[in-house]
């Protein structure tokens, strides 16, 4: 398989509203998009999202990583899947967001050649069974701005069936979380709820928000402390905390959920196709997982387009159990880049919205053009 032509679209998408995480706050989705065409004509689809606090990538490093990757990738021959990130790292150190992006682009180009489902792909790569259909995987919908919103939110969005969420805090005080915690745990019964910090709490108020009885509730608290700090904080948050704890900008790959594994220091882990280098990386990450009795959310980043979130949910289908969720980030978008968005459906997301080969959308290109972020040019070859 060769790479005929390459389109690369630079892209900011407004969202529906800002989103205020611990250490930023959010008002559009910068991403990546990358159109490979092969000899047959086909089109392949890769993305992959700015995140300067997870993956050190702004617009302009991950757009010139990308041009990198596609100038040197015309020349390749694209035959083996298993070996596509192995041939990504011979052109490229680290950079594990533009990989993404590639490897998405060809995964999508050989399994419509192969006219295979990349779920499926993923599950016969592994032997697993094909006969099964994927359950519908559940959706994690995020709660932030005041309490009263947040209330109103989560009484709209649980009436659309949505059960599982996910509470931003670390950017008010302790109290404040714990009010807050407290308030819409007993408001979302028993529904699965988790918090997370994205690194901002200190170890003593790590500690003493896993202790509180304000958080009994919960189903998980993710990233409370920061990712640099000693492996011995995370070894000590664990054995103080009375509720599971999960990892997100803490792991990157197979080597972290190795070690921190070792260390009896987290009880799942949050995976990012821009983390991992992407899907298949991140899938041999989701088994792994599953393989050691840990739980697994699968997540985009905020905010990705439909694109990415099938690619991240062909690994949940491939599976078939995503416990602590999947948060799924085209649904703060003002508008996404294909005819039919992913929706929700009851508070899931179900295979039956995906296409039978490839990643399972196509975005539709004039969209894609519209989308393109101010001062920067569709980039062809």
């Amino acid at each position: 398989m060769k790479i005929t032509q390459a389109t690369i679209f630079p892209l900011s998408i407004p969202l529906i509203e800002p989103i205020k995480m611990a250490r930023e706050l959010i008002v559009d989705a910068k991403t990546v998009l990358v159109c490979l065409e092969d000899a047959e004509g086909r089109k392949g689809w890769g993305e992959a999202s700015v995140a300067p606090l997870m993956t050190g990538e702004t617009l302009d490093s991950l757009l010139a990583n990308v041009k990198y990757l596609v100038d040197k990738a015309r020349s390749l021959e694209w035959s083996d899947p298993s070996q596509f990130c192995a041939q990504l790292d011979c052109i490229l150190y680290g950079n594990a967001s533009a990989k993404s992006c590639l490897e998405m682009a060809l995964l999508d180009l050989y399994t419509q050649k192969e006219s295979i489902a990349l779920w499926q792909f993923l599950r016969k790569s592994a032997n697993l069974d094909l006969r099964t259909k994927p359950a519908s995987i559940p959706l994690l919908r995020m709660l932030g701005g005041t309490l009263d919103k947040e209330l109103a939110d989560a009484k709209a969005y649980r009436a659309l069936g949505f059960k599982h969420w996910k509470i931003k805090i670390g950017s008010l005080s302790l109290a404040e979380d714990l009010h807050r915690v407290q308030v819409l745990s007993e408001a979302l019964g028993n529904d699965v709820i988790s918090v997370d910090a994205n690194g901002a709490m200190s170890l003593e108020n790590a500690m003493t928000f896993c202790r509180s009885a304000e958080a009994k509730k919960l189903a998980f608290a993710e990233q409370l402390i920061a990712a640099d700090l000693p492996m011995e904080d995370f070894v000590l948050l664990k054995k103080e905390s009375a509720i599971p704890i999960g990892l997100d900008e803490s792991i990157h790959g197979l080597e972290e959920i190795s070690e921190f594994l070792e260390a009896g220091a987290f009880d799942g882990a949050s995976l990012k196709l821009i983390k991992t280098g992407g899907v298949t990386k991140a899938f041999k990450c989701a088994r792994f997982l599953a393989a050691n009795a840990l739980q697994l959310n699968l997540a985009c980043k905020v905010a990705e387009t439909s694109l990415s979130a099938a690619a991240t949910a062909s690994i949940g289908f491939a599976l078939g159990d995503v416990p602590w969720g999947f948060s799924m980030s085209n649904q703060y978008l003002q508008f996404d880049i294909c005819e039919k968005p992913l929706a929700a459906e009851q508070g899931h997301f179900p295979v039956s919205q995906l296409a039978d080969t490839g990643i399972g959308i196509t975005p539709n290109a004039e969209r894609v053009k519209e989308a393109v972020c101010k001062g920067y040019s569709v980039i062809q070859y």
